[in-house]
Formats: structure tokens, C-alpha cells, sequence
């Protein structure tokens, strides 16, 4: 296995790394321990996230931190005005990281004019009058905002799995020293639950995880994907995966599980594959690459375990 340094859309890891600051692991492990990488999930039958079943940013920033031995204060807001106190309050300590957010509301970012019902996480710096100051991890640093426009997009109104409007981490401090590896070997039995499926956590009607999710993608690609699933799988899904996945099998290598580390290095040359054939309008091997692809998340929960 090869491990990968680029670009992806990491922005809570990323923005997560930045609040812990020296003290962090790196964003790609910070990924890892989120648990993203342990299964796949189709929402509402038609929408692909390489992502676990029931699983959500939020949870998994939560489960990361915790993992890595520190604690924060989670808010949230009913309104703007108590949003905007409740930053100003908290930028005062440090840094925050600010979501999930809206980021077709963030209209720094070119081409982003209205709602597309997609998160991203930001850490908030400074608040005055009239201006947010952010880094960006989605590649702007010192951001502005004028203050309206980032309350808008902090609402999160389109975003199904936010807990609360305008949610918060602040005053984070670390409890314990718990190195990265051992942290990581304590998030093993968490990714062995998501990749089996767990049935305690709410989700959309008609969503289904895991192998069963990999089979009836392969039957919407050969169907045809309408244009909006499209987009999604080739500028964020499919790329977003195939990193999550490569992560996970440097981290997997990194512990010496190398029958772990072989079924998520397999992944992810699968998931990376679909790039190129979806792209390209080569249903017939995307969709016989995902039905190779199904499999292997029961395949690596027994290796894990």
C-alpha cells in the first residue's frame, strides 16, 4: 500500500487539527479515528456516502476527540443574537470550530450562492461588528465573512444530521496524554460496529449500509444516475472515499494488521477506480466494481476482530 499526501475535502478533520494545534495527529488520522472509513451507506436509496450506516461528521468528531483524550464544550443557539454572543464569548478563550455549516451559503468560496444541502466545519478566529474571520480549511485561509452571511450559513437549516442551529466546539482541553497509535487501537473495536452495522442510531427512511448499499449503487449506475447523484459521486463522494479508505489502511499497516491493512488497501483501489469510469460513462465496470467492492466490508471486520 501507498500512502496519499494531496487535496480532499477533510474539512473537520482539518479544521479539528488546527483547534488541537501541536498536540494534534495528523488530519488524515484524526480521520480514521472519526470512523468514516468503516462502511458505506445509501440514504434514502439513492444518495452514496462511503461513510458507515447511521454514522455522521458530528458523531464522529465527538468519538475522536474523546479518543485522543480530550474534552470541549459543545453549544449550540436558538437565534442569531444568541449565536453571536455565544461566539464573541468563545473566541475570546481561542479558536472555535464552527459547525455543521452550510457551505453553499459561504460565499467566499467562488461559484457558492445559495443552499446545496452540504456541510462543512470551519475554525472561527475572531468576531467583531461586522465580520467573521475564519481559516477555511477547503483551502482559505484567514477568511471573511460579513457576520449575517456566516450566522446564515452556521443555521445549518439544510443539514439533516445537525443536533442544534449555530453548533460549537470551544475550550478544548486535553485530560489525558494518549498517544495517537493507542488511540487508534482504541477506536479498532468501533470500526469493527459500524462495519457491521449498528441499529440503535436513527436514520432516513429507506437507507440502507454495507454490502447491500455497494449492490443497488451498481444497479442505479447501470440504470443511469440522474445528474445530481452524478455530480455528487464524481466531486466529493468518490474522492472523499477512496482517501478515507487509504487512510485507514496506513493507520491498519501502521498498528501491524496486515490483513486489515490488505482488505482497506483493496478498497480503496476499488472506490479510487469508480473515478475515472463514472466519469467517463463506463456504467458496466463501475457497477461491476462496486459488486467487488461489497464484500470486502465484512471481509475487514473479520480481520479486525
Amino acid at each position: 500500500m501507498q500512502p496519499y499526501i494531496g487535496s480532499g475535502p477533510y474539512c473537520y478533520a482539518n479544521s479539528l487539527a488546527m483547534l488541537l494545534g501541536a498536540a494534534a495527529p495528523s488530519p488524515s488520522e484524526i480521520e480514521v479515528l472519526t470512523g468514516s472509513p468503516f462502511g458505506f451507506t445509501l440514504i434514502a436509496g439513492r444518495l452514496p456516502l462511503f461513510n458507515p450506516y447511521g454514522w455522521d461528521p458530528d458523531r464522529g468528531l465527538d468519538d475522536a476527540i474523546a479518543l485522543l483524550g480530550w474534552t470541549c464544550r459543545r453549544q449550540g443557539a436558538d437565534d442569531d443574537e444568541q449565536a453571536t454572543a455565544m461566539l464573541r464569548e468563545a473566541v475570546t478563550a481561542g479558536p472555535v470550530l464552527a459547525g455543521p455549516v452550510e457551505i453553499g451559503l459561504l460565499r467566499h468560496q467562488p461559484g457558492m450562492t445559495g443552499p446545496i444541502e452540504s456541510d462543512h466545519f470551519v475554525a472561527v478566529l475572531e468576531v467583531d461588528d461586522e465580520l467573521v474571520r475564519f481559516h477555511d480549511p477547503h483551502g482559505h485561509p484567514y477568511a471573511t465573512l460579513p457576520l449575517p452571511d456566516f450566522l446564515a450559513a452556521w443555521r445549518a437549516d439544510t443539514i439533516a444530521y445537525r443536533t442544534s442551529p449555530y453548533t460549537m466546539r470551544g475550550d478544548f482541553h486535553r485530560v489525558s496524554q494518549v498517544p495517537t497509535e493507542a488511540a487508534l487501537r482504541a477506536a479498532l473495536p468501533g470500526a469493527v460496529a459500524w462495519l457491521r452495522g449498528r441499529d440503535d442510531l436513527p436514520v432516513p427512511p429507506g437507507t440502507i449500509g454495507g454490502a447491500g448499499a455497494a449492490h443497488q449503487l451498481a444497479d442505479l449506475i447501470t440504470d443511469g444516475l440522474d445528474s445530481q447523484v452524478h455530480a455528487h459521486l464524481v466531486h466529493f463522494a468518490i474522492r472523499v472515499g477512496a482517501r478515507r479508505l487509504t487512510d485507514s489502511a496506513t493507520a491498519l499497516c501502521g498498528l501491524g494488521n496486515a490483513q486489515a491493512a490488505a482488505v482497506a488497501t483493496r478498497q480503496a483501489r476499488l472506490v479510487g477506480s469508480l473515478q475515472h469510469d463514472v466519469v467517463a460513462g463506463h456504467t458496466t465496470s463501475a457497477a461491476e466494481t462496486l459488486r467487488q467492492l461489497a464484500p470486502t466490508y465484512d471481509e475487514l471486520a473479520a480481520a479486525l476482530s
